[in-house]
């Protein structure tokens, strides 16, 4: 296991930086956090099938695997060894285990994303209910291959007629599942919404246990169901409730008091790099320097959003008002690549026309994380076609989010875009925000895979 070898490799590490070798009769404590931080890890379920994977949720889940795994050995060292090196010989353990199995963790998940990418390592999946929920689920596993799982097919008596299910067939009803699973080497099985009574899913549910198949449910009201979830019992009778995150709670204010903070202290680091892209911006393009347009943000209040500015005028129009959203705009991107100037295009790329946002940040009028803004005329259009729309105004804007972070930018669908800005509401945390900005500084550097 590559665990074990990180972590004897972080044992010799120790060993050097303390300068001496651990005599024989210690070796036993080093045994022992390598066994703690291993045993952690596995009732976290690290040593699982997964199928997202993180980058910075496998770095959480070792610091918190070390952690624990300190504070056992330092204890059990107290008490059994009254041991006075004991603090410093294993905080010098714990700093080389978390350097070594962090990036020995991630460098695994990297390969078995682009392994997943490449086809070598997809799990056949059957989805039970070719229903909108079914073909939902198919699309968004057929779209993203780093999940790991390929949809081989559906299991329903009576498909709805939807059109098209993304080719893929009815490969029959619930009888068929031995055939199915042995035909395909099903290795997953994703039960969503169909006609079957209760009766016969749970029957086939339990078969899938029979043979060893994992089995995901998707459950009903999926977009009340947050990641803050607590289950009580009445009987055998699960009461799930779900906690999501409140607006207009405290956290919330929190929030937005520290953005304020957040984005003071940035504006002063950035100071000098901003004049340049503003002299880059004054050179090439004239005045005005920054792009003021008309965006929707908190309960629907309309602000001026501020960018760098990186397009020619056209259409004879006033040259400030004439920059077009680069993400925003009805399918997809309105950019005419024409009037885009080589200063503008690299703000772009880089994202360093985003700056001047710090200071809608300040104003209160925007967040460091949350859903994109939209212009006025376009949320009209969209709250009248678009399932939770406005929900996604319950908060602030922000200068970036979890639908942009996914790659939910441009020509993709806007119902998708709505769906991850009110997951990230639902769901928000100071983890979150963390894990989307740590995503939006790496995304200038990440390679294509």
């Amino acid at each position: 296991m590559l665990d074990l070898a990180l972590l004897g490799v972080a044992v010799a590490v120790a060993d050097l930086l303390s300068g001496e070798s651990a005599p024989a009769a210690r070796a036993l404590w080093p045994a022992a956090f390598g066994a703690a931080v291993a045993s952690f890890s596995w009732i976290r379920g690290r040593y699982a099938r997964k199928v997202t994977l993180d980058n910075l949720d496998t770095l959480r889940e070792t610091a918190a695997a070390i952690a624990v795994a300190v504070g056992t050995v330092v204890t059990a060292r107290v008490l059994l060894a009254a041991d006075g090196d004991s603090g410093s010989t294993t905080v010098r353990l714990a700093v080389a285990a978390a350097a070594l199995l962090g990036c020995g963790r991630i460098l695994l998940d990297v390969c078995h994303v682009r392994a997943r990418r490449r086809g070598t390592a997809l799990v056949p999946t059957l989805i039970v209910g070719a229903g909108r929920v079914g073909q939902l689920t198919a699309k968004r596993l057929l779209d993203n291959p780093g999940l790991g799982l390929l949809p081989v097919g559906y299991l329903d008596k009576e498909p709805m007629d939807e059109g098209g299910r993304l080719g893929l067939p009815v490969l029959g009803a619930s009888w068929d599942l031995d055939r199915v699973v042995a035909a395909h080497h099903v290795g997953q099985v994703i039960v969503t919404f169909s006609t079957a009574p209760s009766e016969v899913l749970l029957r086939m549910v339990s078969r899938c246990e029979e043979l060893g198949i994992e089995v995901a449910l998707v459950p009903r009201l999926f977009e009340k169901a947050t990641e803050r979830l607590t289950v009580e019992h009445l009987g055998g009778l699960p009461l799930v409730t779900s906690h999501p995150s409140d607006p207009r709670g405290w956290r919330f204010a929190l929030k937005y008091t520290t953005d304020r903070v957040v984005a003071a202290l940035l504006l002063v680091v950035f100071a000098p790099l901003m004049a340049v892209c503003a002299v880059a911006v004054r050179v090439s393009l004239g005045r005005p320097i920054l792009f003021r347009q008309r965006r929707v943000g908190c309960d629907g209040r309309e602000f001026d959003m501020l960018k760098f500015r990186s397009m020619r005028p056209g259409n004879g129009r006033a040259s400030g008002a004439l920059d077009l959203p680069d993400d925003t705009a009805p399918g997809g991107s309105a950019e005419a690549p024409d009037r885009v100037t080589r200063v503008g295009a690299f703000l772009r790329a880089t994202s360093l026309d985003e700056l001047p946002q710090l200071l809608n940040v300040l104003r209160g009028e925007m967040s460091l994380v949350g859903p994109r803004p939209e212009r006025p005329e376009f949320v009209e259009l969209f709250e009248e076609h678009v399932h939770r729309y406005f929900d996604r105004h319950r908060v602030k804007a922000g200068i970036t989010g979890w639908a942009q972070v996914n790659g939910l930018r441009g020509r993709t669908s806007l119902s998708d875009r709505v769906e991850w800005d009110n997951f990230y509401i639902d769901n928000a945390s100071p983890w979150l925000d963390l894990k989307i900005i740590g995503r939006t500084l790496l995304a200038p550097f990440r390679l294509s895979e």
